[in-house]
């Protein structure tokens, strides 16, 4: 995230599946929607920027080098039909393949910008992870950018074994706007009746749903660490001038049914804006009976795990327990 002066800075668990044990992770609390007095004052001390100049998004899309938060063995930038991706590989053998997409609203965000993230979800996950490099709205508004993690992930499923895994451990992962594009990636496979497909979904505090759309944590916590401004400036820029409010590749929330997706993680923080459609969009998955863990983390805001807030160690540990657990159950 950024700076003022635009310097880099760096639940309740549902039904267990495939033998797994339900993740450890969030805390039984009477209210998870008191923001966390350590956030509180970080906050404070760190206002965020509302601020849509070309400047700022240009930046917030930077192509840079960050220091390494950890040590990954190989790590390389490759070109997948037309969509540049980092792949990052472990010494050892991968417990299978994550295809990550990072967040940003649709509109910002870049591989450089998630290496950190990137990095995480490998150590503890032990997958191979690709970053996808995917189009980013207003210049490319819907669906080029799904059609981009759609490509990609295709790609990981045909090619998987080139990377020392099995094509049956393939998993889709992503923040916010990219947990949005995770979900809509399974439903567009789904509905192509596609004979290759991810078995996993980890959606971190996930877009689910159009902006405006009736949950009461969007109107809660509107502000915090997303603006109004912004919130309405990336869902119309990724629309592109067009009515894409109930179109379930978009807002995936709004699809007719939910059944046969693969199994779900849902990471959701108490104070997040965008916890109640995630929570939503975990019941119907459940409903649709597919097996979902939901985890929710008390006074975490939106971005708490970008942010590298004292709450995403536990939730990194949270998704490497239910990776770990689930590929090694998925027969080779």
């Amino acid at each position: 995230m950024f700076a003022p002066d635009g310097t880099l800075e760096l639940p309740v668990p549902a039904t267990p599946w495939h033998g797994c044990p339900s993740v450890n992770g969030g805390h039984a609390v009477a209210d998870e929607g008191v923001l966390d007095p350590w956030v509180a004052q970080w906050l404070e001390a760190n206002p965020l920027p509302d601020d849509l100049s070309p400047e700022f998004v240009a930046l917030a899309r930077g192509s840079f080098e960050v220091p390494a938060t950890r040590e990954i063995a190989r790590v390389r930038d490759e070109m997948v039909s037309g969509v540049p991706v980092r792949i990052y590989e472990h010494a050892e053998e991968p417990t299978g393949l994550m295809v990550y997409f990072h967040g940003g609203g649709f509109c910002i965000g870049s591989v450089d910008l998630m290496d950190n993230v990137a990095r995480e979800l490998a150590h503890a996950t032990g997958a191979a992870v690709i970053s996808v490099e995917y189009r980013l709205a207003p210049e490319h508004p819907y669906p080029a950018g799904l059609d981009d993690c759609e490509t990609v992930t295709r790609w990981a499923l045909a090619n998987a074994p080139a990377l020392g895994v099995s094509a049956r451990r393939v998993v889709v992962a992503g923040e916010s706007a990219g947990g949005n594009l995770a979900a809509a990636v399974t439903l567009r496979l789904r509905d192509a009746h596609s004979p290759r497909h991810p078995v996993g979904q980890i959606l971190i505090y996930p877009v689910l749903d159009a902006r405006g759309s009736a949950h009461p944590s969007r109107e809660e916590f509107l502000g915090l660490v997303i603006s109004a401004k912004m919130d309405e400036w990336f869902w119309t820029s990724y629309a592109g001038g067009r009515q894409i409010d109930v179109d379930p590749y978009a807002a995936p929330l709004q699809a007719p049914t939910l059944a046969d997706l693969p199994p779900a993680l849902v990471i959701l923080g108490g104070c997040d804006v965008l916890r109640d459609e995630g929570r939503a969009f975990a019941q119907r998955l459940r409903e649709a009976h597919v097996e979902t863990e939901e985890v929710c983390y008390p006074g975490q805001p939106h971005g708490f795990v970008n942010l590298g807030f004292p709450a995403a160690r536990d939730a990194y540990d949270t998704i490497g327990q239910w990776a770990r657990c689930h590929l090694a159950a998925v027969p080779t």
